[in-house]
């Protein structure tokens, strides 16, 4: 694999950034491979327009999805996945480890943690992120997925016992982080793609609503480790605009 790689992300009101947790994954596991590559921004409604003449669609409800890449041989891929075995195959120094058990640790983790307090993350990314182009796309879609409009996810919240079971929850991911006493990464000084997997995490939830990372990390257990994770890997997120 040569030349330069296309990556599709979401952007951000401006100035547009990268802020959703699985394109986060890919941008960061491309960084630290040091490859090169562009950005090439979607607003929602634009996805399955420019990705349709290239992919099939996917199982479910979403057809289309964020990240994509276009590799130089003209080869598009999608779902952070399957990226990430096309990538640390084509490229496998340094390598990311996905073989790691850690990993669909942190993939349940960080699944599990959003679910109590999704009416959060729902209704944040429109007030807080997304442009005007996507956010009738984003009401329209997530009432369709949860079965309820997203503000009425949040006004039902039962918000104490929805923060126990997250604060519970971020709780495992830090002491899969504290297992290797060696750190800051949870495969102690080596990095894994599990680190990336995390750190989209704490990044979308940074952008989210404001104080919502602070929120999770003070029921974490220990804030400084998630902290000191995402200072080591700032090399490889610092790149989150273009």
């Amino acid at each position: 694999m040569s030349g330069q790689i296309v990556l599709f992300d979401i952007p951000s009101r401006e100035p547009r950034t990268c802020w959703s947790l699985n394109p986060w994954k890919t941008r960061i596991l491309l960084n630290y491979k040091g490859l090169d590559y562009r950005t090439e921004w979607l607003e929602y409604p634009d996805i399955r327009p420019r990705l349709e003449p290239h992919l099939p669609p996917n199982e479910g409800n979403m057809k289309y999805t964020i990240p994509t890449i276009q590799l130089p041989s003209g080869e598009y891929i999608t779902d952070s996945a399957k990226i990430a075995d096309a990538i640390e195959a084509a490229h496998p120094s340094p390598p990311v480890h996905l073989d790691s058990p850690i990993l669909p640790k942190i993939y349940d983790i960080a699944a599990r943690v959003r679910t109590p307090i999704l009416g959060l993350y729902a209704t944040g990314v429109p007030e807080y992120i997304l442009a005007e182009a996507s956010k009738p796309y984003w009401y329209e879609t997530r009432a369709k997925f949860i079965g309820k409009p997203v503000e009425q996810l949040k006004a039902e919240m039962d918000v104490d016992a929805a923060w126990a079971e997250a604060g519970a929850t971020v709780q495992e991911a830090t002491a899969l982080l504290k297992e290797n006493g060696d750190g800051p990464f949870f495969l102690g000084k080596e990095i894994s793609y599990a680190d990336f997997v995390w750190a989209g995490f704490l990044l979308f939830s940074k952008r989210a609503r404001p104080g919502l990372l602070d929120d999770i990390l003070a029921r974490s257990g220990d804030a400084e480790a998630h902290l000191a994770l995402l200072k080591a890997l700032e090399p490889w997120t610092e790149r989150d605009g273009h």
